[in-house]
């Protein structure tokens, strides 16, 4: 395990399968996760077919904002939901 990976992993809500999801995207340090934030990164990860729920972007939310992903507010959970969702409506109208 790198210094990265044991860094991403001491996040919470983040397991070494997710970790090597995060990776698989450019993501190496919280400080890439911060710089992109879970919207962008979900969005990276779905661009790269890697097949996830919206339970990871929550998961990388609760990482940002170091709570149980569960804990997130409904409302929040519907903002990050949406807004991932019109970021993938806006990819797909660029192709």
């Amino acid at each position: 395990m790198t210094a990265c990976q044991s860094e991403l992993l001491q996040l919470k809500n983040l397991g070494v399968a997710s970790v090597n999801i995060l990776r698989a995207v450019g993501i190496n340090t919280h400080a890439d996760l911060q710089r992109l934030g879970a919207v962008e990164t979900y969005r990276r990860i779905r661009a790269r077919n890697i097949h996830v729920s919206k339970v990871m972007l929550y998961a990388l939310e609760g990482a940002l904002m170091d709570i149980h992903w569960n804990d997130i507010p409904p409302d929040l959970k519907a903002r990050l939901v949406q807004a991932a969702e019109c970021s993938a409506e806006l990819n797909q109208a660029t192709a």
